[in-house]
């Protein structure tokens, strides 16, 4: 990429900020603009972070000729009409978890996407991880023979009190699968290269009332606010669920931001009839190989010793940890390659991505209210 390429961060709060950090970090894009949810917020972020131009209304900045992409990370029902005006106007877009709040919003903005040609991308960072693209190609290359099971958790404790807050509390139908059971989901389906089709799930609401911040919260902060008022909640802090993929593999799944310790548990355990995976976001350098006849092994990071396919996404020499900030520069330099170049091979997650895995929210959702198996329809992948 040459020339440099203006962008605009829509949101103040965590993600706001890593996106602002990841783009920086490829040298050629600019961020050009902030939009927050006042005027006084935005303001606050740009001088904090050196960005030129701030608002609290962020139409002003799909006006903007000059700015070619927009990365939206605001709360989950800001995501479709954002997204929708973004690519109206011709910005490309990135937009954080869940695409949407419905499977028919998601469908409108996959279809929108599809009819202007701009690239999108919704944002399952997990994928660019090096040992995960490490994982995809093992797989691909037939080193695991048939798929029988896939298992896994992914826990974390920052909601564990009733004290504790966070907008996503009180956003949509879904919270815990929604927010990090969509990311399992995706990269069960990425590294495997098969869908889940049929679910058998439970939710749980624990605490049914909590205390709600006068005043905003930053994500995963677990500070107690000294003025708060009660209020009722409806979105889950735990679900399970049992699934069945497309050729016969079978799964399960445990989601939680109530589970005291964990922090950010993801881990991810594939077995096949020749050989397992297990892979952990807490110790993403190493990756175990498992083998019924001979001894297996912990494979640390290394690019010069990993599948050709994954290489790209290693940009530091074995010994080197490459972590959670950098699956944002390995997708962003992706996006943005495909922003220049229309014809670059897409490697990253796009809406259908994101449509995909509220088809099976849908039917997680579903499942747990009817206590029955939910088919997941099969459109709407993209691996």
């Amino acid at each position: 990429m040459n020339a440099k390429i203006r962008t605009a961060i829509f949101g103040t709060g965590f993600m706001g900020r890593v996106h602002t950090e990841g783009v920086r970090r490829l040298g050629n894009i600019e961020v050009a603009a902030i939009a927050g949810s006042s005027r006084e917020r935005a303001a606050k972020f740009a001088q904090t972070n050196g960005i030129e131009r701030s608002t609290g209304d962020y139409r002003e900045l799909l006006t903007d000729r000059s700015i070619q992409a927009v990365h939206i990370c605001t709360p989950n029902e800001l995501h479709f009409p954002m997204a929708t005006a973004a690519l109206e106007a011709g910005k490309h877009v990135i937009c954080e978890k869940p695409l949407a709040s419905s499977v028919p919003e998601a469908e409108q903005l996959t279809a929108l996407a599809r009819q202007t040609g701009l690239t999108n991308c919704t944002f399952f960072n997990i994928r660019a991880y090096p040992q995960v693209q490490a994982m995809r190609w093992i797989v691909k290359n037939g080193g695991l023979g048939e798929i029988l099971m896939v298992q896994g958790v992914y826990l974390q404790d920052w909601l564990l009190h009733d004290t504790d807050w966070n907008w996503r509390v009180e956003s949509g139908p879904s919270r815990t699968f929604a927010d990090i059971g969509s990311h399992w989901c995706d990269l069960a389906e990425f590294v495997t290269g098969h869908k889940i089709d049929a679910v058998c799930a439970s939710v749980k609401t624990f605490f049914k009332t909590r205390q709600k911040p006068i005043g905003s919260v930053e994500t995963f902060s677990t500070a107690r606010a000294a003025d708060t008022t009660p209020v009722a909640i409806a979105t889950e802090d735990y679900g399970a669920m049992i699934f069945q993929m497309e050729g016969g593999a079978q799964g399960a799944v445990t989601v939680s931001q109530v589970s005291a310790g964990r922090k950010n548990g993801l881990r991810i355990e594939i077995y096949g009839t020749q050989a397992g995976l297990s892979w952990s976001a807490e110790r993403p350098d190493e990756l175990w190989i498992g083998h019924r006849d001979e001894p297996n092994k912990i494979v640390v990071k290394d690019p010069a010793l990993m599948p050709e396919q994954a290489r790209g996404f290693a940009d530091l020499p074995g010994g080197h940890s490459e972590g959670y900030d950098d699956t944002f520069k390995q997708t962003f330099r992706r996006f943005y390659r495909s922003v220049e170049d229309r014809s670059a091979p897409v490697e990253f997650p796009q809406f259908e991505d994101g449509l995909r895995q509220l088809r099976v929210l849908d039917a997680v959702l579903e499942s747990s209210k009817t206590g029955a198996w939910k088919t997941v329809p099969a459109q709407g992948a993209h691996v």
